[in-house]
């Protein structure tokens, strides 16, 4: 029997004029606490990407935002679960970002993201986004 949970993910690569993205580091309590990512969360099963990304983005850091490109469609095997990820482009249409189901959030340089603690499943990102450079 296959306990291994399957979970669709979306994220957003949210640019600021001078090139950072914004980053968020999870809550502690949750599952990979502590580290860095780009912010999005779990797609429920009756949105569309698209829609769970901008519905995301407003309950964890507070901005209202488009969804543009899709730059990445990625599965991870975690021991405990297989994650789908679906990282887009996104702009901020209105608010700045602010701490609200996360801890922390930063606004970091393609160069600075290495110096951040990310879950495994971002590696293919982080490659990608300094290839574009």
């Amino acid at each position: 029997m296959n306990t291994r949970a399957n979970i669709t993910v979306v994220a957003g690569v949210v640019r600021r004029h001078d090139g950072r993205v914004l980053i968020s580091r999870r809550r502690a309590s949750t599952h990979l606490g502590g580290f860095w990512e780009f912010p999005g969360g779990k797609v429920a099963p009756e949105e569309s990407l698209e829609e769970a990304l901008i519905r995301e983005l407003q309950e964890e850091v507070g901005v209202r935002a488009a969804v543009g490109a899709l730059l990445l469609d990625t599965i991870h095997a975690y021991p405990d679960r297989t994650v789908h990820l679906h990282f887009f482009e996104c702009t901020i249409l209105h608010g700045q970002p602010t701490c609200l189901e996360v801890e922390a959030v930063e606004w970091c340089s393609l160069e600075e993201l290495r110096d951040y603690p990310m879950p495994a499943a971002n590696a293919p990102l982080i490659r990608l986004l300094e290839a574009k450079r």
